[in-house]
């Protein structure tokens, strides 16, 4: 392909809602966490280091008896959500990431162990969700 140089009618997108092709035999329900694995299907949040935040489902897909990619979900992405807390984040934790425990809640821990005496850290086990932007008591919002 080369440079225009004319106007060109280019598509373009939002992104606010993103559809996303769902994993084989996965069922997302709406309002939950979602992540794309590592061949690029939406699965549920859950503990799991490999997974990428992608946002909040805005719709139930459920994809038990498919195969990959054969449902989409529109995903809600780049807006803060609030998410529930397993009780790690504090008021300390303002713009620190958050750490995904499954599809609704989260952590300020990565789900490694820390480094003790000469026992080198253990690896993380949750994925990164976002920066955290406000502590309620009712939950985390995160972006």
């Amino acid at each position: 392909m080369t440079a225009i140089t004319e106007p060109r009618d280019t598509a373009w997108r939002d992104c606010i809602l993103v559809p996303v092709p769902v994993a084989k035999g996965e069922v997302i329900p709406m309002g939950a966490i979602v992540c794309v694995n590592a061949t690029g299907f939406a699965v549920n949040g859950k503990e799991d280091a490999t997974l990428k935040y992608a946002g909040c489902a805005d719709e139930s897909v459920d994809n038990s008896a498919g195969e990959d990619g054969a449902q989409l979900i529109n995903v809600r992405a780049n807006k803060a959500f609030k998410w529930a807390s397993d009780g790690t984040i504090t008021q300390a934790s303002l713009l620190s990431r958050a750490y995904i425990v499954d599809n609704q809640t989260l952590s300020a821990e990565n789900g490694g162990t820390p480094a003790e005496g000469e026992t080198p850290a253990g690896e993380a086990t949750r994925s990164s969700a976002g920066k955290i932007i406000l502590i309620e008591s009712d939950g985390v919002w995160i972006y």
